[in-house]
């Protein structure tokens, strides 16, 4: 049975401008088997169109020309029932042969509910004959499943369960059962005085004579953590020593080096790295964090044309935190989304995280690690799989999509085979949320 046979989820409007992209756009409905209610160009779609539609899915084709049209269409759009799907205009309108119909088996998976993104001919027939020996054990369907984020969380949890009540220590070892049996076992007894640290020779008797009693250890009037300076007297070798006093009128302030860095900014940062189906995935990942955090988002996808304000603005719709467009020399404040252009980048300073002038763009490296997170969804670029690991091992969290929607798992499956966390954006924000939300 071909992905068109199976049951129709969702009603479909598509919006796009006349031309190759809504096209293609439509071709990969149609192989979908979508019921497409209605298809219009959103800068002469009326609103009330729209509405008297009642689609379950609404396919953008998303490109500056419709920028004020989806403006006025908002008031459906943001409908939170409403399942909205962003492709690019121009991508779309170049996609094809393979990758046109790898995009659209991702389409049909994403609109019939299943994960079923092999081609035709790659099905596995559901109607066996049944064959002698035993069935496929859980262990074996899991053999190649990572485990080792299951492994930390579970060592995580391990000191809140309860000790085993039927453990007895070996009748050889004595443990002491209290503060005060701890430090009577630390006491030398009357048998057994101080020794000394290092063996020393006996003093001549006229010296001998002259050394004080050595101070009890409980007598600590004379302890101090900080060796005093004394001024013999020359008239009276054995007078007592008078501490030196402390002299003030050369005292000087030295100016400290000032830090030239803007003031602000917050010590870290999440940065959320995407790419081809990244839209849909940045949209769910945004409209399921709170109304405040902690930290920063940062949001890297490479877009053609780099035409970073239309995604501002589509992103701001669905987000609780607001969503700003990064500029050079301004400081990442916590509580904020900031889409980043591909010459924008971050310096940590004193003060906090700050953005740069950068042609390389966003460098992973650069982000404290004991602060900061970096999140991985669909078609984010594998190129920076080393950067991204490598801030892991030094302390900071990372996650990459997996499930329904990731288009291009390729980056995001590799971090959660090294072993990081892993889950559907919702996951993904609820796992902010609990470790940068400010009741956190």
């Amino acid at each position: 049975m071909s992905a068109s046979d199976g049951p129709i989820l969702l009603t479909i409007a598509l919006l796009a401008r006349p031309g190759a992209a809504r096209d293609r756009l439509r071709e990969a409905l149609d192989h979908a088997g979508a019921q497409v209610v209605l298809e219009d160009d959103p800068n002469t779609l009326e609103l009330q169109t729209l509405r008297d539609a009642d689609p379950g899915a609404v396919l953008i084709a998303l490109e500056p020309a419709i920028e004020d049209a989806l403006e006025r269409l908002d008031p459906v759009l943001g409908s939170p029932s409403l399942t909205l799907i962003f492709d690019e205009a121009e991508l779309a309108a170049r996609r094809d042969g393979w990758e046109a119909q790898r995009w659209a088996r991702h389409l049909v998976a994403k609109l019939h509910g299943h994960q079923d993104v092999l081609p035709p001919g790659a099905e596995q027939d559901q109607h066996l004959q049944p064959e002698p020996g035993l069935p496929v054990t859980p262990a074996e369907l899991h053999a190649d499943a990572p485990l080792e984020f299951h492994l930390r969380e579970a060592a995580d949890a391990a000191p809140e369960v309860p000790a085993d009540g039927l453990y007895q220590a070996p009748q050889d070892l004595r443990e002491p059962v209290s503060l005060e049996d701890a430090l009577a076992a630390l006491q030398p007894t009357q048998d057994e005085p101080y020794p000394p640290a290092m063996p020393a020779a006996a003093p001549p008797a006229d010296v001998a004579a002259a050394v004080a009693p050595i101070t009890a250890i409980g007598d600590h009037s004379r302890w101090s953590l900080v060796e005093e300076h004394v001024v013999t007297s020359p008239a009276a070798s054995t007078a007592e020593a008078v501490p030196e006093r402390f002299d003030i009128d050369r005292l000087s302030l030295v100016e400290l080096e000032r830090d030239t860095g803007i003031e602000g900014g917050c010590p870290g940062a999440v940065l959320v790295l995407a790419g081809i189906g990244g839209p849909d995935a940045l949209r769910r990942l945004l409209a399921a964090l709170p109304e405040a955090l902690s930290t920063a988002i940062l949001v890297h996808m490479r877009l053609d044309g780099g035409r970073y304000g239309n995604l501002v603005k589509q992103m701001a719709r669905v987000s609780a935190l607001p969503v700003v467009l990064a500029e050079v020399a301004q400081p990442v404040d916590a509580g904020q989304v900031y889409i980043l252009p591909d010459d924008v980048g971050v310096v940590a300073s004193q003060g906090g995280l700050q953005f740069i002038a950068d042609t390389a763009g966003i460098q992973i490296d650069a982000l404290p690690a004991a602060h900061s997170g970096v999140v991985l969804l669909s078609g984010a670029d594998a190129a920076q799989l080393d950067a991204v690991l490598a801030l892991a091992a030094a302390g900071a969290w990372v996650a990459g999509q997996v499930g329904e929607g990731c288009y291009d798992p390729t980056a995001a499956s590799a971090v959660v085979v090294a072993g990081q966390d892993a889950g559907e954006p919702p996951q993904l924000a609820a796992t902010i949320a609990e470790r940068w939300g400010v009741d956190a």
